[in-house]
């Protein structure tokens, strides 16, 4: 399956993340107490990273992940990695769930490829299908970070933007086809100063990279800061619609949304499992607009699939897919 092409209307895609699958909870708590390193963690959590290439190649997704299986919380992994950044304490961000929010105490600077041995892993086994390099966003890691040493937000964003554009060269330099940036932490706060940082700090990332460009943006009043970004230096919008009943979709159309469109069709926060017909009719919602051609909707979920039990992620997976494959032949 080396020959394997990415269809040219309504490709299927990940987010990310995925349920962690045996054996990474053993090995992300074994990395915790400081049992194995980090060269050991990304050796043993291979079979992991394994199994969820097995399920998105069931489900036949044509645009891959490594399912982040190393990755416990998207900016503590890269805080763990990079120079400037020290372990914070257990933070509460909903509910019964917490992370450690890690603290800046210096210059942030690159150090040492992050997420590229995970990626060549999941590359080696996806039987053709392209693996997205995946990053969480320089605004997101600052946001979300206890910031002890800059005195300005700007010159922490911008610099934080330098260290994931190094990684991104690391990524440029073994061909990759799909560069995201992830940033959660935009929609929560929707002003046009903000967004305006994040194009800088995309400018800095993304300056030359021939790759497919793509920041994802979720939940959230993404309408609030839409006319903001629309200018942005990528290729496509990665963003949620399921779980907020599409709200984005007539506002797309008002500001003349034309680039090419990640359409999250799958709820990552509920159990239900969206019917063939349901997604094939949230496709319908889009098109009917006429905002954009099937070749700029990739199909995907909104979010990160993490929280959902495996056989819930598999299934819904399965059922985009379709619903994908069913769109082709309409539109």
């Amino acid at each position: 399956m080396s020959g394997f092409e990415v269809p040219k209307k309504f490709p299927t895609t990940v987010v990310g993340s995925y349920p962690k699958l045996d054996p990474a909870p053993e090995v992300l708590r074994r990395y915790r107490k400081r049992e194995i390193d980090d060269k050991e963690l990304h050796e043993l959590i291979k079979p992991a990273i394994k199994e969820v290439i097995n399920d998105y190649l069931w489900a036949g997704v044509d645009i891959v992940s490594d399912g982040e299986q190393s990755r416990e919380d998207m900016v503590v992994y890269f805080a763990e990695r990079m120079k400037g950044y020290t372990v914070g304490d257990w933070v509460r961000i909903f509910d019964n769930t917490y992370f450690r929010r890690p603290v800046i105490y210096d210059k942030v600077e690159w150090k040492t490829p992050m997420t590229i041995e995970d990626w060549e892993y999941a590359r080696s086994i996806s039987q053709g299908r392209p693996v997205k390099a995946i990053l969480t966003g320089p605004y997101t890691m600052v946001e979300w970070s206890f910031d002890l040493h800059y005195k300005d937000k700007r010159e922490a964003v911008l610099d934080m933007a330098k260290v994931m554009r190094r990684e991104v060269e690391e990524y440029l330099k073994r061909g990759v086809k799909y560069v995201q940036i992830d940033e959660p932490a935009l929609s929560t706060r929707p002003w046009r100063e903000d967004a305006e940082l994040v194009k800088e700090a995309l400018e800095i990332i993304f300056k030359g990279v021939s790759a497919k460009r793509i920041v994802h943006i979720c939940f959230g009043r993404l309408e609030r800061i839409l006319p903001y970004i629309l200018d942005y230096p990528v290729d496509q919008f990665d963003l949620e619609f399921k779980n907020s009943n599409f709200r984005l979709l007539p506002f797309l159309k008002e500001y003349g949304f034309d680039k090419e469109l990640g359409y999250g069709v799958i709820d990552v926060h509920s159990l239900q499992v969206e019917s063939v017909n349901e997604i094939i009719k949230d496709i319908e919602k889009l098109m009917k607009l006429d905002i954009i051609g099937p070749e700029k909707v990739y199909v995907d979920p909104d979010c990160g699939l993490k929280r959902l039990p495996r056989e819930i992620a598999r299934a819904k997976l399965k059922n985009m897919v379709e619903a994908a494959k069913i769109a082709r032949e309409r539109w």
